[in-house]
């Protein structure tokens, strides 16, 4: 007898893998069980001993050329047989092996192969059934997407940030007016008449509240770190999975493939069925030359299984009949429908998360068979397909990770004073940012797209706002809010058009900070969004590669007072428009690439600080012009290639801060110290060799840079600035201080380093402000000093 357990492992699949068997499937497989059965059956009753019975003919030998067994008639008719004589045997006392040996013989040579191999023919077209059914199961080339995606599907289903996703969006499809409303309760009081007002019965008195409205919000479970963690490993999972089914269509060939090869089995087992299920008789006529042996040579068999046979082949026919119509329904499904793309069309409209892809290919494929088993399965799925349920993901990891605490010990004061909140390289901007209502500056960098909730207009202290390569979108409630508090605004982006329009419409911002490039094919023309509604605008401040001073400029001349230009090398060359800011007060133009100071420069009647650092300067014949700038304090001409400072730099009578430091100065005209006003004098990192004696008349003077030249000595009329507090003499090539320098009494910082000094004056020890924290010298050279200018220079 065959155990049924020795199928087993032809019908067993992991219980996850039912997700991808539509109901034709799982039938198939019922009727390949029941199919399976019957072979079973019917090979158990092949292994009984008795599977024919035959007995001799009662038939002349010169009728031999007849089929015995004609002669006999059905039950209840009888009929003379004519002349009939008595035949016998021969006898050897062997009866039993006679028959025996008989009805082998027979059931070999005269029974049809249908009828003899019936139940094992069953059997294998069954298991032929099977490894067609599930062998797409078992090819390495799709069991392995199958088992990636069963899995990944599975931990998407149970996750509970998609309950809680799902949660949220039917919190927010459900939101409204509609809420549920608690009835008018009628309380009714009963009071029982006194014995005098026995006529008057019970009053009843009625109290109504007043209608309540009871508004439930969504029951959303709440993930912790570890929950949280699972669910954006998952994000990643289903990204990677995607990329990599969508590629190909083996799993969709191969579902095919089996498909028509269980149809084209089908036909053939049915076709040849229907011609020999007739072939199995319950009477078989047999003939053999045994005579010799038993005295007979025809028989008369009966095909003992026969009858039960020949129900099985019935039964076992409409099974395949059954299987074949479902297969011929799977061809029709295969075809009759675009597997190979899948639309969550249904399933945005329904959830809200109107970013969910489509797919395509064997990812498709596989939805299409979920959806047959149960589409709640590609509706959780559809979670980690959405970018807009990653970021809230994201943005619940956040709050978890960045509470009020934590951030509030971030909390710094800013160059400005301004309580400041840094955040750097975030995912996104955690929600209890809003919480700190004290903060006054946000500075956000490298930070993922933002958008700044409703809860922005916490932030009621807020000035200050710097998103450094980190875009941002703005409601236009928060919009409203910001337009009159936001008062400095810093903006930094790969392009200036990523800059975000709502910034333009800031009308209370004071100081706007630009940085970013022009495409190339508008650098020339450098187009900036109008400017017309910052009606505050003090300050404008613009790194780019701009060709010209951008047109909008103009929108806030009348009232910009300090523009900045950082070109970062790029050309600058329209500037006439800079004519039009007279309001302006301090100007930059930093690595614009200028060769001249441009002339637009000298019409600013306000103008008091210009910084022309690393530019082409090599000649300021210019610097005359300047005396009709006569508000103008400061003139930094550092980092440029000057070779000499012309005579008339006298004529800057009003100039007070004068910076020459890493040009190629080798000398300073004398006529500099008829510039009166000036305080501070930097002229390091050059190469002069000496200085004038007429910067003595420069009484003002209370910071002289002098570091990184070639200086061998120092005039005497030097020491006459009695006002200089710094003075910087760092790596020179002098020999010696002289003693004048005593009488530098309000000197407190005294750069030395880098000389060939033997030895310093004592009278250093005159210098009252001069401490050992302010004077930079070897070591060696300061312990030869007398002690007690020591002890004076180390006390407090």
């Amino acid at each position: 007898m065959i155990p049924v357990a020795e199928f087993k492992q032809f019908t067993e699949q992991q219980p996850a893998f039912k997700v991808l068997k539509p109901w034709w499937d799982v039938l198939a497989e019922y009727l390949t069980v029941a199919m399976l059965m019957i072979g079973v059956f019917g090979c158990t009753l092949q292994v009984t001993q008795d599977k024919i019975i035959c007995l001799p003919s009662h038939e002349p030998r010169e009728n031999l050329s007849e089929a015995p067994c004609q002669q006999l008639l059905p039950r209840g008719v009888s009929e003379p047989m004519g002349d009939l004589r008595e035949l016998s045997g021969l006898k050897n006392n062997l009866d039993l092996q006679q028959y025996s040996f008989i009805n082998q013989l027979c059931y070999e040579t005269a029974l049809h192969w249908y009828a003899k191999y019936f139940p094992y023919l069953v059997v294998i077209h069954t298991l032929i059934f099977m490894v067609c059914t599930s062998f797409w199961f078992k090819f390495p080339g799709t069991s392995s997407k199958i088992e990636h995606f069963i899995s990944i599907l599975g931990k998407c289903f149970d996750s509970p940030w998609t309950t809680r996703a799902l949660s949220e969006v039917s919190g927010e499809n459900h939101k409204g007016p509609a809420a549920t409303t608690a009835g008018r309760a009628t309380v009714t009081v009963t009071t029982t008449a006194g014995p005098g007002k026995a006529g008057e019965g019970e009053k009843e008195k009625v109290l109504a509240e007043p209608e309540k409205v009871v508004t439930e919000p969504p029951a959303v479970t709440l993930l912790d770190k570890k929950e949280g963690e699972q669910a954006k490993a998952l994000f990643e999972k289903v990204k990677k999975f995607r990329v990599h089914v969508e590629e190909g269509d083996i799993l969709y060939t191969m579902y095919i493939r089996q498909t028509v090869l269980k149809v084209c089995k089908f036909l053939a087992i049915l076709v040849y069925n229907l011609v020999y299920v007739g072939k199995i008789s319950f009477l078989v006529a047999c003939r053999v030359e045994t005579s010799e042996v038993t005295g007979y040579a025809s028989f008369c068999c009966n095909h003992t299984k026969a009858h039960l046979f020949s129900k099985l082949a019935f039964c076992y026919i409409s099974f395949v009949c059954v299987y074949g119509i479902t297969c011929l329904y799977t061809l029709y499904w295969l075809f009759h429908r675009p597997l190979k793309e899948y639309s969550f069309r249904s399933v945005r409209e329904e959830t809200g998360m109107g970013d969910i892809p489509d797919v395509k290919n064997d990812f498709a494929f596989m939805l299409h068979l979920i959806d047959q088993y149960d589409s709640l399965y590609s509706k959780r799925f559809a979670v980690f397909l959405s970018e807009v349920s990653e970021s809230r993901l994201k943005q619940l990891n956040l709050n978890h990770e960045w509470t009020a605490e934590k951030l509030r010990q971030k909390l710094q004061r800013n160059a400005r004073g301004r309580l400041e909140l840094a955040l750097c390289m975030l995912p996104g901007l955690p929600d209890t940012v809003f919480e700190l209502s004290e903060v006054e500056a946000l500075r956000l960098e490298a930070i993922g797209d933002i958008t700044f909730p409703p809860g922005l207009s916490q932030l009621i202290h807020l000035q200050e706002l710097s998103l450094l390569h980190s875009p941002a979108r703005l409601p236009f409630s928060s919009q409203i809010f910001l337009r009159d508090r936001l008062k400095v605004i810093r903006i930094k982006c790969e392009e200036l058009r990523e800059v975000p329009l709502w910034v333009f419409g800031l009308r209370g911002l004071e100081e706007l900070h630009l940085e970013g490039l022009f495409p190339p094919e508008v650098a020339r023309a450098a187009t900036l969004e109008s400017l017309r509604e910052l009606k505050q605008l003090k300050v404008l401040s613009l790194r780019s590669n701009a060709g010209k001073v951008p047109a909008s400029v103009t929108d806030v001349a009348g009232h910009l007072q300090r523009l900045s230009l950082h070109n970062d090398g790029a050309r600058l060359v329209a500037l006439n428009s800079l004519k039009k800011l007279a309001a302006l007060r301090e100007l930059e133009l930093v690595a614009c690439g200028l060769e001249r100071i441009p002339h637009a420069v000298f019409s600013l009647g306000a103008l008091q600080e210009l910084d022309l650092r690393d530019n082409h300067l090599r000649s300021i014949e210019e610097i005359l012009s300047f005396q009709h700038c006569r508000k103008l304090l400061t003139l930094r001409l550092w980092h440029n290639q000057i070779a000499y400072v012309p005579e008339h730099v006298r004529k800057l009578r009003g100039l007070e801060q004068l910076y020459l430091s890493h040009n190629k100065l080798e000398t300073l005209p004398t006529q500099l110290g008829m510039c009166s006003s000036l305080r501070l004098l930097d002229v390091s990192h050059n190469g002069l060799h000496s200085l004038p004696a007429e910067l003595g008349l420069l009484q003002n003077l209370q910071h002289l840079a002098l570091s990184y030249n070639a200086l061998e000595f120092l005039p005497e009329e030097l020491f006459f600035c009695r006002k200089l507090r710094t003075l910087l003499l760092g790596y020179n090539h002098l020999s010696q201080l002289a003693p004048q320098v005593g009488a530098l009494r309000a000197l407190s910082r005294l750069e030395l380093k880098g000389n060939r000094l033997e030895a310093l004056p004592e009278e250093l020890g005159n210098c009252g402000g001069l401490k050992k924290s302010g004077l930079l010298v070897e070591d060696t050279l300061y312990d030869g000093l007398p002690a007690e200018v020591r002890d004076r220079m180390e006390a407090e």
